[in-house]
């Protein structure tokens, strides 16, 4: 199941399925679920993603949950169609609502344990910092059991440098905090007891700035790193000034024409 509460203006999300938290279908639908309402409620800032447990972050989908026996145009047509938010969920199915879901609230990832396949590419796509406990390991296995194609899904590019990601993907072996740290896929180290303070210290220095300053950084950050710098510049400047205009120290002072007055 996915767990999710409240603290203060924090948003927590808990992977806990057992031993290794695993996936499964209905898993991603009530974390799409989740992750809108997170996204959509004014009184929370940033949020916090973690596995229950100290075995594991999230150990990827779950490979013993049955799949549908489909003829192969079913399979290709399942691929394909849009999800049924009716239907009971199945593979492929909610996971790629949230790879595809539009966020604009910082998530910070808390890491102990195992984080590898579909945790490992949930951590990349759905957290914006990470605080990795000494017990973590990061890998992309699936190259072994030729289920590959986390990489694209991943955005892995986006994290690592070319190099180390090739090596990540391609080998399918797994790395350590310490050179997770090290190549600058997370922001610190620390005993695996201290993770979750550390991640809500983490986010309460964020959400000490107003909700709307934060969504217009992460915005202007997103949009800006996928696309051209004239582009980039012209909408943060533009989403710069809407802010200023909106501030309640601009409020009555702002004439239009560019001046401000007493």
């Amino acid at each position: 199941m996915i767990e999710y509460e409240r603290d203060g203006e924090i948003g927590i999300f808990t992977i806990a399925s057992g031993k290794v938290n695993p996936f499964n279908p209905q898993m991603h639908k009530d974390f799409y679920q989740k992750l809108k309402a997170f996204e959509n409620d004014p009184a929370v800032k940033v949020g916090i993603l973690t596995g229950a447990g100290d075995r594991a972050f999230c150990a990827g989908d779950d490979l013993k949950t049955p799949r549908e026996d489909r003829t192969i145009e079913e399979h290709v047509e399942k691929h394909f169609a849009a999800v049924d938010p009716d239907a009971e969920p199945s593979y492929p199915g909610w996971e790629r609502e949230i790879h595809m879901m539009t966020r604009f609230k910082p998530i910070i990832g808390a890491v102990k344990g195992w984080c590898v396949g579909q945790g490992l590419v949930y951590l990349m796509r759905l957290t914006d910092m990470r605080i990795s406990g000494e017990s973590a390991r990061y890998g992309l296995p699936e190259i072994a059991f030729d289920m590959a194609g986390g990489s694209g899904m991943a955005a892995i590019s986006r994290h690592l440098p070319r190099a180390i990601a090739m090596e990540l993907v391609l080998t399918g072996d797994p790395i350590d905090a310490q050179e997770a740290y090290r190549i600058g896929f997370a922001n610190k180290i620390v005993p695996d007891a201290e993770v979750m303070d550390a991640a809500k210290a983490l986010a309460a220095r964020i959400s000490r700035h107003s909700g709307r300053a934060i969504r217009i950084e992460m915005e202007s950050f997103h949009r800006a790193e996928r696309t051209d710098d004239e582009t980039s510049y012209a909408l943060t400047d533009h989403m710069f000034r809407l802010q200023r205009l909106a501030s309640s120290k601009q409020v009555g002072t702002f004439d239009y024409k560019g001046k401000t007055g007493k």
